[in-house]
């Protein structure tokens, strides 16, 4: 009943990464419009927890907020590739540990109601130290961090990029 009926759309920016399009959209009882919708390809995060109750972890800064956090691995599942194995790929990328098995954890949608974008977030349980990361350009620091500290560190807004938080919060509402 409270559908919006969508009449076309045209893209008017697009890149590997992101696409930019207009959608003539008409909501019930309203007039139509034009409405932005950003299209993104999915992200796979990981979690990776140790035996010893500890969260991989990376320190960064982003620009687009100009701002300094602790943050999972993730990044942009490829063409043809499995989430899975864009979680796994991710890990070693940007950390340099291998989980060779993730298990999903999280799933959301973080801007709905103007953009696609698909966050899917998944667990490991074991990792293996392989190398220095390959995307050196990823993360300042990489550390594990014991989980009992996650809580507070979100409370700090230590941790605020949303696929972090979001699994994060999802470990802790699991775990013993």
């Amino acid at each position: 009943m409270s559908e919006w009926t969508i009449h076309g759309s045209r893209t008017i920016y697009t890149s590997p990464w992101v696409e930019l399009d207009l959608v003539d959209v008409e909501p019930p009882g309203h007039p139509r419009y034009e409405h932005h919708l950003v299209k993104w390809a999915p992200v796979a995060a990981t979690v990776v927890l140790n035996e010893r109750d500890q969260v991989l972890m990376m320190w960064r800064h982003r620009f687009a907020t100009d701002t300094w956090n602790w943050e999972i691995p993730s990044g942009i599942v490829e063409a043809g590739e499995s989430l899975e194995a864009a979680a796994i790929r991710e890990v070693e990328e940007e950390t340099g540990w291998r989980v060779t098995t993730v298990e999903p954890l999280a799933y959301n949608q973080p801007v709905g109601g103007m953009s696609n974008a698909e966050h899917h977030v998944f667990l490991a349980r074991e990792a293996t130290y392989i190398a220095p990361p390959v995307d050196t350009h990823e993360a300042d620091r990489i550390e594990w961090i014991p989980l009992d500290r996650v809580q507070e560190m979100i409370d700090r807004r230590e941790i605020v990029a949303g696929v972090a938080v979001t699994g994060l919060l999802q470990l802790l509402a699991r775990h013993p």
